[in-house]
């Protein structure tokens, strides 16, 4: 069957899937790989830690801003030249990054990056959904998959590992050769089919009709929504006045962008396609795989390192297990997808991922390498039934040349729902953390340990009521997470039941 829109052109589609897969592995690699580098950073840069944390902020905040008005872009731009842009974009911006001479202009330079790194992922799924018959999408995004489940759980390792042996600025050096080497491939095999050509210029028609209050809406929106999530449990949420106007000035500009947006004829955000009952289930399902993988990868090393009292090595080698499981288990669901309706096997991958996430909230401080990597493996081996399922169920019933703003939506979602796991994660934990430690501490004084030295038994006994405290709030979360996939298992019932081999974007 021929297909007018494919970008693989007369070249063979999967080595198109390798080269797009290239460029996101280190745009999602991006997102994590900066956090264990702070503290040099800072130190490097002479600036306090909380200053350092703008070099991550910023980075989200461009790229949740950039994120939903990529389809539109692809589509003005041209598919091709939008996807090569960002690739450069993100390039060069690594390079400036790796050079910055001041804390201020490493964050100019991130959120440069993050507005290239923004378009990369619906541009690549885009081109994916078009280059793929429907019987063979499955194991195309099970590829893709890889890279977008992978890079987060190797981010945190790659990092330290190259902080601690190199420099901190090599985190970023090290997507320029990869980004050079994407961006020739791209120009060789990649092409704008005729289909993808009368798209633009029927964008073109009449001149570029840019919709900039809906740019600025969606601007302004997600960029506060990002530093709210970001910066509130630092700044204790709703008790700072910083974060009430940010939060205020979110909530108004999401509401007047949905209202915009509806009544647009060619709206810079496609918000219509959500008037469809499975592709807004797919957002749904989406944002909870994005909450639960992106708070795992966050708080399992950080509990390994802080309660266990393990190496970033060793706490991220227990993450590559998962990484590992989660690469094996790609393929064998790209496979399924065109024999089993996609709901039913996300249904199995939230039923793992709750089980999974239970299993964790048996964790205690007495705990083995191997008991933690096995509970990362057991998580592993759920994401693909989620990812890979949902990417493919997103196109069904779209009309022909819907899919780039269809996969802006969906990566949006993703995006969003790591932003919410992380905020939620770490508030979570620092409040269980203070009402465990208040209620193991309860009945304890100085006069309850014997002598010699009370206030240093005192002080002793704290310090294990602290590593207690933390230990149950960690457990407390885990639970969170497990009902949370438990209470999404019903949503995957309202996705539609797709005809194999039919049913998709472009067919």
């Amino acid at each position: 069957m021929a297909l007018e829109r494919s970008a693989a052109g007369d070249h063979n589609p999967w080595l198109v899937a390798v080269i797009v897969s290239m460029a996101t592995f280190m745009e999602v690699l991006d997102t994590s790989i900066a956090n264990v580098s702070l503290q040099h950073i800072a130190g490097t840069m002479a600036a306090s830690q909380e200053e350092s944390t703008w070099v991550l902020t910023s980075y989200l905040v461009s790229n949740a801003i950039i994120l939903p008005i990529s389809g539109w872009l692809s589509r003005v731009v041209g598919r091709k030249r939008f996807y090569m842009t960002c690739v450069g974009i993100f390039g060069v911006s690594s390079l400036l990054c790796g050079l910055a001479p001041s804390l201020g202009w490493l964050i100019a330079f991130r959120v440069m990056q993050g507005l290239g790194g923004g378009g990369l992922a619906p541009s690549e799924q885009s081109i994916l959904a078009d280059s793929f018959t429907p019987a063979q999408r499955g194991q195309a995004f099970a590829l893709y998959g890889i890279a977008v489940v992978v890079a987060p759980t190797l981010g945190p390792t790659l990092g330290g590992f190259i902080t601690d042996s190199y420099s901190w600025r090599w985190i970023f050096l090290i997507n320029v050769p990869v980004c050079l080497l994407s961006l020739f491939l791209a120009g060789i095999f990649l092409v704008d089919p005729p289909a993808v050509k009368k798209d633009r210029e029927e964008a073109l028609k009449g001149g570029i009709k840019v919709d900039f209050l809906g740019f600025i809406l969606v601007a302004v929106g997600l960029g506060c929504l990002q530093v709210v999530l970001d910066k509130g449990t630092e700044d204790d949420w709703f008790g700072s006045d910083f974060i009430v106007v940010f939060a205020i000035i979110s909530g108004l500009s999401l509401a007047a962008l949905v209202i915009w947006e509806l009544a647009q004829d060619d709206p810079i955000v496609d918000l219509p396609l959500m008037k469809s009952r499975n592709f807004s289930a797919a957002m749904a399902v989406m944002f909870i795989t994005g909450f639960i993988l992106t708070s795992t990868t966050q708080v399992l090393p950080q509990f390994l390192q802080s309660i266990m009292g393990y190496t970033a090595t060793e706490a991220g080698l227990s993450l590559t297990a998962g990484g590992c499981a989660t690469m094996v288990m790609m393929p064998i669901v790209g496979a399924l997808i065109p024999r089993v309706q996609p709901k039913y096997l996300i249904t199995m991958g939230l039923v793992i991922e709750a089980l999974a996430c239970f299993y964790l909230s048996g964790f205690n401080t007495d705990i083995s390498f191997g008991h933690a990597a096995l509970a990362r493996m057991f998580q592993g081996v759920g994401l693909p039934f989620l990812f890979v399922p949902i990417t493919t169920v997103s196109y069904a019933g779209l009309p022909p040349g819907k899919s780039n703003n269809a996969s802006a939506l969906i990566n949006t979602m993703r995006n969003l729902g790591g932003s919410f796991g992380i905020s939620t994660a770490v508030c979570l934990l620092a409040r269980r953390s203070q009402f465990h430690h208040a209620r193991l501490a309860e009945g304890v004084t100085a006069f309850s340990l014997r002598r010699p030295n009370p206030a240093g038994r005192l002080a002793a006994f704290d310090r294990v009521l602290g590593r207690q405290a933390d230990m149950w709030s960690y457990i407390d979360l885990f639970m969170v997470l497990a009902v949370l996939a438990a209470a999404l298992i019903p949503v995957s019932f309202l996705l539609r039941s797709v005809k194999q081999g039919k049913d998709h974007a472009g067919e």
